[in-house]
C-alpha cells in the first residue's frame, strides 16, 4: 500500500454539505458505535503554515461526533450541536491520513453527549468533545 491509499473499509462520506465541499474528498466508515471519517490531508485544508487548519478539524470533529449520536440513536434523527470544545495537541501536514474517531459517551431523549480524537497517521493531533441538542423531527 502507498502512503496515499486509503485506509481498508473508508468509502466516499455518504453525507455531503455545502461547507464540506471544497474539502473534498472525505471518506468515512460506519461501525456498530460510530461514524468515523478520514481524510488524505492536502494544500485547501491547511493554514498558511501549511498544516491543518484548527477550523477545518473543529469542523470534522464536530461531523463525526454529530453523525455518530445520530447513529447510535438509531437513524433519522436531526441534532443540533448545543456546545464544542477542540484541543489542539499535535500538527496535520499535508499527505497525512487525518482520521476522526468518536465515543458516544451517552445518548437521551433530548441530549446526547460525545467525545473524539482526530489522529495523523494514527498519532493524536486533536481531541475534541461536544454536546448535542435532539430536535424534533420534521412531520
Amino acid at each position: 500500500m502507498n502512503n496515499l491509499a486509503i485506509p481498508e473499509g473508508f468509502a466516499p462520506h455518504f453525507r455531503k454539505s455545502p461547507l464540506t465541499e471544497p474539502w473534498e474528498p472525505i471518506y468515512s466508515k460506519a461501525t456498530d458505535k460510530a461514524v468515523i471519517l478520514g481524510l488524505r490531508l492536502a494544500e485547501p485544508h491547511t493554514n498558511s503554515r501549511g498544516l491543518a487548519h484548527g477550523g477545518l478539524i473543529s469542523s470534522l470533529a464536530d461531523n463525526a461526533m454529530g453523525l455518530s449520536c445520530g447513529h447510535v440513536l438509531g437513524g433519522g434523527t436531526r441534532l443540533v450541536t448545543v456546545s464544542l470544545t477542540v484541543d489542539f495537541i499535535g500538527a496535520i501536514a499535508v499527505g497525512q491520513w487525518l482520521q476522526v474517531e468518536t465515543d458516544v459517551i451517552k445518548t437521551g431523549s433530548t441530549l446526547c453527549f460525545a467525545q473524539c480524537f482526530v489522529a495523523a497517521d494514527g498519532v493524536p493531533a486533536a481531541r475534541a468533545s461536544a454536546t448535542y441538542r435532539v430536535a424534533p423531527k420534521k412531520p
